[in-house]
């Protein structure tokens, strides 16, 4: 599974990274990506409140659900949400009441309990993935577009040996050329 870095790292990165030239077809890749990520995460706002959680809760039925063996302990829920143990506790409790999780026992070892999806939560867990679906899929192409002109950065970077100074600015600014909403 993928692990993501905490904010800290980010931007301890940010502070102490190089920056490397970018031109004006990077920066429309960076403002598509970012236009079609806030639409996305504004429409699961909308759609997850509609369905009666909140949009963290509905990331940890995603994170329960794609888990290997279908039930997670808190604590690997807490580290893929970038969570507190607390924290994933409490959204656990939350998900549990409202019928959505339950918490079970392990088999191998008493001590550790898991938490899986009831058929409840399965069942919401499917309709609000294929909203999710269907709106990013909305947005497909000016997706592929963006990210086609970020991956630029890697090739120029690759094709330079890591050197940025070859980058082309093209002396001009660039507009955002992307869909409207």
């Amino acid at each position: 599974m993928a692990r993501w870095l905490p904010c800290s790292v980010w931007s301890s990165t940010v502070r102490r990274g190089e920056a490397i030239r970018l031109d004006p077809t990077q920066y429309e890749g960076l403002a598509g990506f970012r236009s079609v990520l806030r639409r996305f995460l504004a429409f699961s706002e909308a759609a997850t409140r509609e369905a009666g959680v909140t949009p963290g809760q509905y990331q940890a039925l995603l994170v329960v659900k794609i888990h290997p063996t279908g039930a997670i302990m808190i604590r690997e829920l807490a580290d893929q949400m970038l969570l507190q143990h607390h924290g994933a506790v409490q959204l656990v409790d939350r998900l549990v009441r409202m019928g959505l999780v339950a918490r079970r026992q392990s088999t191998t070892d008493r001590r550790i309990v898991l938490v899986a999806l009831t058929g409840k939560g399965s069942k919401l867990l499917e309709r609000l993935a294929s909203a999710h679906i269907k709106e990013l899929l909305k947005h497909e192409a000016l997706l592929a577009e963006s990210l086609r002109r970020l991956r630029q950065i890697e090739r120029r970077e690759l094709s330079t040996n890591g050197r940025s100074d070859s980058a082309n600015t093209n002396g001009g600014r660039a507009e955002f050329t992307g869909s409207g909403r």
